[in-house]
């Protein structure tokens, strides 16, 4: 019933939206063009950010469904709470943090946590990396220890490495203090650099 509401107003919305209907504005701009009656804006925030949301879903889910399900959950979440939105503030955080705590509660509704691998691709490295990153066998080494950290150490580094937040930002998001993050990074990073470091006698 969910996906059935999310798709009817989406395809609304989508009619409503004209080309290039976005105009370059911002996040924030197009939230509060949302609240007062445009309608339209919601689309393009829709546009702009539900991939993204995707593939963060998909670093801890398998089934395609119940990611697309958390994704248009996180978007009707924002729409029921968008008279509590408070003007001036970023919106992205605000939205990553819905849908962090919906991707909480999915595993534990089930009772267990996150089982499936993190996903990692070359393009998806920042300019400034915590580790150095030189092909694809690294990669899959960095996926296997992303795998096997804690929860709040990988949810941390999946916030700021990968999706390019603020430590300031991924406190907001993830509901903690800025130093208790910047420690669960430390220690996440610390892990990363060693399953990264070549084995002594190896080139």
């Amino acid at each position: 019933m969910l996906s059935v509401v999310i798709a009817l107003l989406l395809g609304v919305l989508r009619i409503l939206l004209s080309p290039g209907g976005g105009g370059g504005r911002s996040d924030e701009d197009l939230f509060a063009a949302y609240v007062d009656g445009d309608r339209a804006a919601f689309a393009e925030l829709w546009e702009r950010h539900a991939p993204a949301l995707s593939r963060l879903m998909r670093k801890q889910i398998r089934r395609p469904e119940d990611v697309n399900d958390l994704v248009q959950q996180t978007f009707l979440q924002l729409h029921r709470a968008r008279r509590d939105f408070r003007q001036g503030a970023p919106l992205r955080p605000w939205l990553y943090t819905i849908a962090l705590n919906l991707r909480r509660e999915y595993w534990r509704r089930r009772g267990r946590s996150p089982i499936a691998p993190v996903e990692l691709q070359e393009h998806m490295m920042p300019s400034t990396q915590p580790v150095d990153i030189v092909g694809k066998e690294d990669a899959r080494r960095v996926r296997a220890a992303l795998a096997r950290l804690p929860d709040g150490q990988r949810e941390v580094i999946e916030l700021h490495w990968l999706e390019g937040f603020s430590f300031p930002e991924v406190a907001q998001i993830v509901g903690a203090s800025l130093s208790a993050v910047k420690v669960r990074a430390h220690r996440g990073y610390k892990v990363l650099r060693r399953y990264l470091e070549p084995e002594e006698g190896t080139a």
